[in-house]
């Protein structure tokens, strides 16, 4: 097996890549962007690939949204919460007054803002592809400090200056474990199922009309986000998450509902929840109800009741 992901080697999508089953004895591939390690699954350049798909602090990762909303379609098959603290890390001997320029991810600097302007008020940030990317940097001389975790500080030959860097506690984020699509993982009571829902013609109550095909069948939306197609000006597609598995009855037929409604569905998969919460199922709603109400139907249609 032979996995790709957000590298170089050092950032926190490959910590996340070796927390599933079967990655750490396999190949790693570390690519330049989020775009590359998906092509790279899709063009059979790797069997798997891991990335960053929401942050607890910034939210989701629109790259991520907008290629598997509307690229070439891929499946996820799993997800890890990772908890993330950044480290700030230079070169031997570097001081903190001698920081200058700090480099990270765009989505690593907010995390850390309140704390910069605290500790190193008239250093300038300067983006990278990766927290790792930035941290290779700063060993090349490129700049005088990056946010990455404190791991890469080996890998790089740098020192830890500070750790524990955050302005929120208990930052998490969730990756992702994609491959070509295909059959999902069984059904293990515990999963979360991803689409996304292209709406027809704008009008009034479009979103309400797809929020009660879960509502009715009493599903819970983990994440409901709009994202524009790139079609045009005004469409839209809406990223959604939810519990339950594809297997389920009462997500199979809110599928049946949104495909009826709207201009397409992509089913992006369903996959064990890395929480491992189980749904609290409404009355009515078990697969059971379905099957009883299904039944009931068939005795009236052929007069068997």
């Amino acid at each position: 097996m032979r996995y790709a992901y957000l590298g170089p080697q050092g950032t926190f999508t490959e910590a996340a890549l070796l927390r599933f089953p079967g990655t750490a004895d396999a190949d790693h591939l570390p690519l330049a962007t989020v775009p590359a390690v998906l092509d790279a699954l899709r063009r059979d350049e790797a069997d798997g690939a891991v990335v960053a798909l929401e942050n607890s602090v910034e939210g989701s990762v629109p790259t991520t949204l907008d290629e598997l909303a509307t690229g070439e379609p891929l499946q996820i098959v799993g997800e890890v919460n990772l908890p993330v603290s950044f480290a700030l890390l230079v070169r031997p001997g570097t001081r903190l007054g001698d920081v200058k320029t700090v480099a990270s991810h765009p989505i690593a600097q907010p995390q850390c803002r309140r704390w910069l302007a605290e500790h190193v008020p008239d250093a300038e940030w300067r983006a990278a592809t990766s927290n790792a990317e930035a941290a290779q940097h700063v060993a090349d001389g490129h700049y005088d400090a990056a946010l990455a975790g404190s791991f890469a500080a080996a890998r790089y030959n740098l020192d830890v200056l500070a750790e524990d860097i955050h302005d929120v506690a208990d930052a998490v984020t969730r990756f992702v474990a994609l491959r070509r699509p295909g059959p999902p993982p069984a059904p293990t009571g515990a999963d979360r199922t991803t689409v996304a829902a292209f709406i027809g013609a704008d009008h009034p109550g479009a979103l309400l009309e797809i929020l009660t095909e879960f509502s009715v069948r009493g599903i819970n939306l983990t994440l409901i986000q709009s994202r524009p197609t790139g079609a045009r000006l005004g469409s839209y597609l809406f990223w959604m998450d939810f519990e339950g598995h594809v297997q389920d009855a009462r997500v199979g037929e809110a599928l049946m509902g949104l495909r009826r409604i709207c201009a397409d569905v992509r089913f992006i998969g369903s996959y064990p929840r890395a929480d491992a919460v189980r749904p609290d199922i409404r009355r009515g709603t078990h697969d059971a109800d379905f099957a009883a109400a299904a039944s009931w139907l068939a005795s009236l249609r052929t007069g068997t009741r």
